[in-house]
């Protein structure tokens, strides 16, 4: 009897293991995705806006059942916080390429995206940076390297222009928190103003961490302009725009990528009544699948997009397009595809130029009425 109850016993171990075998075998392969931002600190609320729309991506992804060549996966979002800090960035980086991600959504912006690009270079994975506007980005050289909106020296030349042509600006000042997006960006509005014969007035720096602006208006306020231009985020835009109202400083307040939030209008407390603003990429509701995204993430998480969850959800978007056109998670494999796709995302058509920018970019000029972003005009894109 308890020869026959322990054959019987080893019959059916065997049974289980067997099925669990076939259960591991019909198995989705896990593929890994990894997103970076700022999840804490003063843009923890971009960085969960990112991170957000790339979730929304996945999730996307996977109710298809996709197939990887001819087998059958499951997408899956590391998030590492890289507290838009460059350094923390480098370790994040690794951190993520350590983990097994086959490509990278990140970072937020280019003081962070340009030192891990090179992490995810000598990995040889993609990085397809959401919003990262400097130039400089795309160009270090590195061919896993690129972006899904405009950048600046484009964004630049498109905000001198609407500066001189359209808000008829005569004297212009200038101030940057000397970061890379702040100053590159400031640095190519100079360049645009200059070549269309306006006059820069006064030129100023802050940094990233400055919320007195006193000192530098008071010293803008003797060149008496008619507009400064702000190269920063919206969070310093704001107290600049109360701090030009409290002064009594007649000058239209413009900045470019960063400006147009919630958060600006929140704490400009409508003192930003004016002011303008040039923003990469459409209008949520002139995006192709702009409504029809921003319901799913209001029905998913309960709040509005932030900024720039989109370009996040497009970013995973196309990195997954290249994976399965390629049939592969080789980099080697899936690279080529991803430098020469042609991809229609929910902000619009995606493609690279040889440096791994965005082709034919859009840009959106917003200004603050009765204290909403309302967009007046819309540059670049395809004819």
């Amino acid at each position: 009897m308890q020869f026959t109850a322990l054959i019987k016993h080893a019959a059916l171990t065997g049974l289980v293991i067997s099925s669990l075998a076939a259960a591991l075998a019909q198995a989705d392969q896990q593929v890994l995705i990894g997103l970076a931002g700022p999840l804490t600190g003063p843009s923890a609320r971009i960085g969960k806006d990112l991170e957000n729309g790339a979730q929304l991506a996945i999730d996307a992804a996977n109710a298809r059942h996709p197939k990887i060549g001819s087998e059958a996966v499951t997408y899956k979002l590391v998030s590492e916080d890289d507290q838009s800090d460059p350094r923390t960035a480098v370790t994040v980086a690794q951190r993520l390429v350590d983990a097994g991600v086959v490509g990278v959504v990140g970072h937020w912006n280019t003081g962070t995206s340009i030192p891990a690009a090179r992490v995810y270079h000598d990995a040889g994975i993609a990085q397809v940076a959401p919003v990262a506007t400097g130039h400089a980005y795309t160009q270090q050289g590195f061919d896993t390297s690129f972006r899904i909106m405009g950048h600046d020296d484009d964004g630049g030349q498109v905000a001198g222009k609407y500066a001189l042509e359209s808000l008829k600006a005569k004297r212009i000042a200038v101030i940057d928190d000397r970061t890379a997006f702040g100053q590159g960006l400031a640095d190519q509005f100079v360049k645009s103003i200059e070549a269309g014969g306006g006059s820069v007035v006064s030129r100023e720096y802050v940094d990233d961490k400055t919320v007195d602006f006193s000192a530098v208006l008071t010293n803008v306020r003797s060149k008496n302009p008619d507009l400064i231009f702000f190269g920063g985020v919206d969070a310093q835009a704001a107290p600049l725009a109360r701090r030009i109202k409290q002064l009594g400083i007649k000058a239209t307040l413009m900045g470019a990528g960063g400006f147009v939030s919630q958060t600006f209008l929140t704490l400009a407390q409508n003192d930003g009544e004016g002011v303008t603003a040039l923003e990469p990429g459409l209008a949520i509701e002139q995006m192709p699948g702009g409504k029809a995204f921003e319901q799913a993430y209001v029905d998913r998480y309960k709040t509005h997009i932030e900024l720039h969850a989109p370009f996040a959800y497009d970013g995973v978007g196309v990195l997954i397009a290249a994976l399965e056109k390629a049939g592969s998670t080789d980099p080697q494999k899936y690279l080529p595809v991803l430098r020469s796709i042609d991809y229609q995302g929910v902000t619009g058509p995606i493609a690279f130029d040889k440096e791994g920018n965005l082709k034919n970019p859009t840009f959106t000029v917003y200004q603050v009425k009765a204290n909403k972003w309302q967009p007046v005009s819309v540059a670049g894109g395809k004819p």
